[in-house]
């Protein structure tokens, strides 16, 4: 795992600065503690930041090719490498090292742009072909790793992280209204976008072609959702499951350092212990956490329970009110993105703990998108075909369902009573419909501010995506939409930089392009079959799993900020949210946040919004006001 940057000019005779480059480096110093390295020619500057891994002797970066005229930096691991490098020497290739970076830059040789196709991992890489004048930057399928850039019309620019790019003191720090809606809306910034005007991120799946000025961004590869005529029977499909999970665990273990995995108590990670434990001889070191909240359900105990029946060396923490507020600061700026992301906290002090044992770890995210496991696949499932079945009545039904919620305050019908009059891709498009964002958010903005606001660009990302499957199931519509939005946008960004804020790395066997492709080949009963989610998966692996972890009811990594927000971050919250610089920045009405806050000493019914609000005005501070750590 490492930390990349460079630029280029468009002008052939024009110079990247070194200056600049080490300026861009010191910027994602943690990204790559072990080593860096730089390469300067007319016209590009690559930089880049070591944390060694595989080959911990060789594969210093930038790397090129037998005569200097390919460079690539790169970010990631190539878990196919030792097959590829094999390949690749029977084409008369000749390696300098035993990374998997060098097979990148033999591959592109071999076989272009082209290569991409056959990289098996988690990457974002850029390639300086010198006899092209062309740079090439890729991200992988699923955008596990992060890759930023921002055009003009002199140069491209581009890094790991956003403050890199920010480094170049040609960039502007401009934000775009746009942005800050689209945030309030999601919690997140889904989409190519980022807050800050011209800085976009590098879709999953793509690369971008930069030669002659000429900016060309080209997919190579999507998620299909395809069917077989002959569905195999269910024996089958789990141990089909089974050999593709074990294969992916077993490829995500290669390494020259000590691996680690990270325990939530939950079938996921747990199944990628139990597969890793059947795979090496070494000892695995399990990591956990907990927090000083006594009312909440506490994941320590399920994580002991995985630990005890591999066999593996545990280690656990708790985390306080104290500790999260405290951090809060640190994790805009290593996010970069606003992100409403509670748990991505607990993800950084589990990775610092896991720092002082091993280099990499292993997770089980995504095992929730493959496979079908949040609660809400389910029951908008269920709330499809109940509105099929009382089509002429959904308004009265409507009706109904908000004088029952108005006396009892009961929260599913608070959530998915008023869908019941909408249409799926609508409110599928828009998920902040759910419960009382649209009771609060047509008072939030200040009328001068609202004014240059195009609310309907929020959702933008969402109904392109969405058109893209359309006709298809409205499961496969929602699986693939949270692919790609949910999922690299938030969660694997919450992945990768709180681990590397740690300078560790994280891999996610469950994210193996061919793990998401066998799930996407499965039909929906496979994935949901009654009021069961992620049926297959658990049947698969129910008979390695422990049954006390396997039949848990799902609840996520349940942080108890909305507790701590009423309580012991209450004076934090409104100091952030009522300074003067807050409220001088002209967004909001301070009545409502005013409002806000009381509703939720009373009902605790607004900790989301409140929550967003204040990671959106620390990171006012972080990006605009501080111009460095």
């Amino acid at each position: 795992m490492c930390g990349i940057c460079g630029k280029v000019v468009y002008d052939s005779e024009g110079q990247v600065s070194p200056a600049l480059l080490r300026a861009m480096l010191d910027t994602i110093r943690h990204r790559g503690p072990d080593d860096e390295g730089t390469y300067i020619a007319p016209q590009i500057g690559l930089g880049h930041r070591r944390l060694s891994i595989i080959d911990l002797n060789t594969g210093h970066q930038p790397l090129s090719n037998e005569d200097g005229t390919v460079w690539v930096v790169f970010n990631g691991e190539i878990y196919n490498f030792r097959e590829l490098h094999t390949f690749l020497l029977g084409r008369g290739h000749v390696f300098s090292t035993k990374t998997d970076t060098e097979v990148i830059v033999h591959l592109y040789e071999e076989l272009g742009t082209a290569c991409l196709e056959k990289l098996r991992g988690m990457f974002a890489f850029a390639i300086w072909d010198e006899k092209k004048r062309a740079l090439i930057l890729a991200r992988d399928r699923l955008g596990i790793k992060p890759l930023y850039y921002l055009l003009s019309s002199e140069s491209l620019v581009f890094a790991s992280e956003i403050k890199a790019i920010l480094a170049d003191p040609a960039v502007e720090r401009d934000i775009a209204p746009e942005m800050v809606d689209r945030f309030l809306k999601f919690g997140y910034l889904p989409g190519e976008e980022t807050l800050l005007k011209g800085v976009q991120k590098l879709s999953p799946g793509t690369y971008l072609l930069q030669r002659d000025g000429q900016i060309k961004v080209h997919q190579y590869w999507d998620l299909k959702f395809s069917r077989d005529s002959q569905v195999p029977s269910q024996a089958e499909t789990e141990k089909q499951l089974l050999n593709v999970l074990g294969e992916a665990v077993e490829l995500h273990m290669i390494a020259d350092v000590p691996i680690g995995i990270l325990l939530s108590g939950g079938l996921d990670s747990t199944a990628v212990l139990s597969l890793a434990a059947g795979r090496t001889q070494q000892e695995i070191s399990t990591f956990t956490v907990g927090f000083a909240a006594p009312q909440l359900a506490d994941e320590r105990p399920y994580a002991r329970l995985a630990s005890e029946t591999y066999g593996s060396r545990h280690y656990d923490m708790t985390i306080s009110a104290a500790d999260f507020a405290a951090f809060m600061p640190s994790f805009v700026w290593h996010m970069e993105e606003p992100v409403f992301e509670p748990p991505a906290v607990a993800l950084y002090y589990i990775s610092k703990l896991a720092s002082s044992h091993v280099k990499v770890v292993l997770s089980g995210e995504g095992g929730d998108e493959a496979f079908a496991g949040y609660p809400n696949y389910r029951n908008l499932l269920w709330l499809e075909r109940l509105k099929r079945c009382l089509s002429p009545f959904n308004r009265a039904a409507t009706r109904a369902v908000s004088i029952v919620n108005a006396l009892f305050r009961f929260q599913p019908l608070a959530r998915y009573g008023p869908l019941m009059n909408a249409q799926f891709p609508d409110y599928y498009n828009g998920r902040t419909l759910y419960g009382n964002s649209g009771q609060w958010y047509q008072t939030l903005y200040r009328p001068e501010y609202a004014g240059a606001i195009d609310h309907e660009y929020a959702v933008e990302p969402l109904h392109r995506l969405r058109s893209r499957v359309k006709g298809q199931s409205t499961l496969d519509q929602m699986l693939y939409v949270d692919s790609k939005t949910w999922l690299p946008d938030d969660l694997l960004l919450k992945a990768d930089k709180m681990t590397m804020a740690n300078s560790i790395e994280l891999r996610v066997p469950l994210l193996d392009h061919k793990v998401l492709e066998f799930a996407a080949s499965l039909p929906d009963d496979f994935k949901i079959r009654g009021f069961t989610t992620k049926y297959i998966a658990k049947r698969a692996l129910g008979r390695q799993v422990p049954k006390k972890i396997v039949r848990r009811r799902k609840v996520g990594f349940p942080v108890p900020y909305a507790s701590w927000l009423r309580n012991e971050l209450r004076d934090w919250l409104q100091e952030i949210l009522f300074d003067r610089k807050t409220l001088a920045r002209g967004y909001f009405e301070k009545a409502c946040i005013e409002h806000l806050i009381l509703d939720h000493q009373r009902r605790g019914d607004f900790s989301r919004e409140l929550f967003s609000l204040a990671i959106l005005e620390l990171w006012h501070r972080e990006f605009l006001e501080v111009h460095g750590r």
